[in-house]
């Protein structure tokens, strides 16, 4: 009996190491495959382990992070780690089915339900070197401090190619050249059609050549 059980104990300790916890304290990113050195036991400290991660997403988890080792064929110098998490900064209360994309600094993706999307971070940039197409049935943009837009040319028009009905509440600074294709019309008075007394008391003008 004891002789099986030295056959076997080789094979059992395998078996047992195959799966288990780890805590990150170091990362790698600069490779192909992230590495990683994480604490397995209380005193063992692994380095070079392979950080094995989806296609099309990658992250550098904190140190401290929590996650699973996995000894490929119970091999110890074939340890790969997964699911590299940190408690700390995870997102809590997360309703069934939604998705969130964190970090300790507080930035957030949350894919919520009703299918509602809320990004939350201090600065947010979008480039794209062809063009940016938004199609929406209403949009709107609150800015606290202003907006600017840096473009040599800007466009408005109706959906279709229509009429575009413009309005703006305040006061209106160009620093160029206004030109209309239609009449113009400050209050009731018609930049086209408008007429005036002469000033010799006579009747009034004619309205304006070319209107």
């Amino acid at each position: 009996m004891q002789g099986l059980h030295r056959l076997i104990d080789p094979l059992r300790r395998r078996i047992a190491t195959m799966v288990g916890r780890c805590i990150l304290h170091a990362v790698n990113a600069a490779t192909g495959i992230q590495t990683v050195q994480v604490q397995v036991l209380a005193d063992e400290v692994m380095d070079g382990v392979e950080h094995m991660e989806p296609y099309g997403f990658t992250s550098h988890p904190q140190p401290g992070a929590e996650g699973v080792l996995l000894n490929v064929a119970g091999q110890r110098g074939a340890a790969v780690a997964v699911c590299l998490g940190n408690r700390l900064f995870r997102l809590k209360g997360l309703k069934a089915g939604e998705v969130a994309l964190y970090t300790d600094e507080g930035d957030v993706i949350h894919l919520m339900r009703d299918r509602r999307i809320k990004v939350s971070t201090l600065h947010l940039e979008v480039e794209a070197q062809e063009d940016v197409t938004m199609t929406t049935k209403r949009f709107g943009v609150t800015a606290t401090e202003g907006v600017s837009f840096n473009t040599p040319a800007f466009t408005s028009r109706g959906v279709g190619g229509g009429a575009c009905a413009s309005r703006m509440e305040g006061g209106l600074h160009v620093t160029d050249g206004v030109t209309s294709d239609a009449d113009m019309q400050a209050g009731t008075v018609s930049l086209r059609h408008h007429v005036h007394p002469e000033n010799d008391g006579g009747g009034p003008t004619s309205p304006p050549v070319g209107g």
